[in-house]
């Protein structure tokens, strides 16, 4: 839920619908009570003892869409929607090479330089920065800088993660 506030108010924002610092703003605070909301279910889970077989699957994929609408909806309002949805195609690319590499090796990887913390940190700040702009116009420019970063960050991630986890492979069965 608080993904699909956080795009909307990002979107409103760069629409006209919502004032532009409240969107921004609104949308940054978004991304701060889910990445909240995801730890305090973790832990709740872990440490209360009610881990479930179906936990980690009810983790992760509701993490992938968050992701994928904040990202998407980053780039969409700032007029670059393609970047946005490339941003988001690696979000969910870094999670998959960590899966894969959990299954083969039975550990996950959370290596950057663009893990998930590290995108959320960038669109926070992004968000943050953006809403500023409204003192002098409002032009998107920072957010632009944002989701390119996330973007590219985010592929050097999954190619860092997959060239650790060959290694890893080959060390195990050279």
């Amino acid at each position: 839920m608080a993904a699909l506030i956080g795009g909307a108010a990002f979107i409103g924002a760069s629409r006209g619908w919502v004032p532009w610092p409240v969107g921004w703003v609104a949308g940054a605070a978004m991304i701060q009570l889910r990445l909240l909301c995801n730890l305090m279910d973790g832990m709740v889970a872990i440490e209360g003892g009610k881990k479930s077989a179906t936990g980690d699957l009810w983790n992760e994929i509701p993490d992938r869409l968050a992701d994928t609408i904040f990202l998407v909806s980053a780039g969409w309002a700032v007029g670059w929607p393609w970047v946005g949805a490339l941003a988001a195609w690696a979000a969910v690319m870094t999670a998959y090479v960590r899966a894969m590499g959990a299954a083969l090796t039975g550990a996950h990887d959370f290596c950057g330089p663009c893990a998930k913390p590290h995108r959320m940190a960038i669109l926070t700040v992004g968000a943050l920065s953006t809403a500023t702009e409204a003192l002098w116009r409002e032009s998107g420019a920072v957010m632009k800088v944002a989701i390119v970063v996330i973007a590219v960050g985010t592929c050097l991630t999954i190619l860092r993660r997959i060239a650790r986890l060959a290694a890893k492979l080959k060390e195990a069965r050279p």
